[in-house]
């Protein structure tokens, strides 16, 4: 697959904020609040700095800004941004104004966001482990029952459950509950960095050191994907750091030095796809009708 550099570690264009990490982007929001590269209003990502030819969005303190590492965005457009050892901001005019969130939550250090379709807000954190949000922010509390380790890596909301990903695999919290339940069968003290769910409700698990792992469908049992996570020089990837499934439900894993790789039969066998990458780790990657767009810690790319 060929790619083509989209910007390096800073970019101007009328109207556009962008927020760098090293480079890199997490996320895309246009005005319409879709995830996308056409048109874009915000480029998001955890950021060193705001490059745009705009006034600056005012906010998060530069301090904040550099340290963003999650991000969330419910159905009415408030966005939250996640920071790492300043606590969770929002924002509920595209960016133009930012205000610091998070009353109750105890550990500044935001690893991962995600909001259900009730527009519930959770927050994943270092060494806190989750705090949950019904009032857009401005009030959390600790839902922390039945997790073993406090490290929450990722999120992931699927109609009324939330899925953590912690250093000891896999957990699923209930809407109204109070406790989480382990999905960890085979995944025991297992560091999971990402999670993502296909069209037919198989979940796949990206991990520290182990690779991909997939459960099926009233499966109780994670299974390692074993076939194909190899690059092109042969070395076989198992840091996996971004998963996202696209339009065609082809399913994308980006790892930390490895590229990024592509299965097309629900992840049973996986090809390396970005040879004219730089060998670097992949920081995020997102969709729209032209292609897709990677970030990495040299820049952003596009197909």
């Amino acid at each position: 697959m060929r790619f083509q550099v989209m910007m390096r570690n800073s970019i101007r264009a009328a109207g556009m904020t962008v927020l760098l990490w090293g480079g890199s982007v997490l996320l895309a929001i246009d005005g319409k609040g879709e995830e996308s590269i056409a048109s874009v209003d915000i480029i998001v990502g955890a950021t060193a700095q705001i490059v745009s030819d705009a006034p600056p969005a005012r906010g998060p303190s530069e301090e904040a800004a550099a340290s963003v590492q999650a991000l969330a965005i419910n159905e009415h457009g408030v966005m939250y941004a996640g920071s790492f050892g300043h606590g969770v901001f929002h924002t509920m005019d595209r960016g133009s104004t930012w205000n610091r969130v998070g009353d109750g939550v105890t550990d500044p250090f935001i690893l991962s966001l995600a909001v259900t379709k009730q527009g519930t807000v959770y927050a994943g954190t270092f060494r806190g482990g989750v705090f949950r949000s019904r009032d857009e922010g401005k009030t959390w509390q600790s839902v922390n029952e039945g997790l073993k380790r406090l490290e929450v890596k990722t999120l992931l909301a699927i109609d009324r459950d939330l899925y953590a990903g912690t250093g000891d695999g896999v957990y699923r919290l209930r809407e109204d509950d109070d406790r989480w339940v382990s999905v960890t069968t085979g995944l025991e003290d297992i560091l999971v960095h990402a999670l993502v769910r296909a069209a037919d409700g198989t979940l796949f698990a990206g991990t520290s050191a182990k690779g991909i792992y997939r459960l099926a469908p009233r499966s109780a049992q994670w299974v390692r994907v074993r076939h194909g996570l190899k690059d092109h020089e042969g070395m076989i990837e198992n840091f996996i750091r971004v998963l996202v499934i696209d339009q065609d439900q082809s399913i994308l894993a980006g790892t930390f030095d490895g590229g990024v790789f592509r299965s097309m039969d629900g992840g049973q066998n996986w090809r390396p796809i970005s040879r004219a990458l730089p060998n670097d780790s992949i920081r995020g990657i997102v969709f729209n009708d032209q292609g897709m767009v990677v970030a990495t810690g040299h820049g952003i790319f596009r197909t």
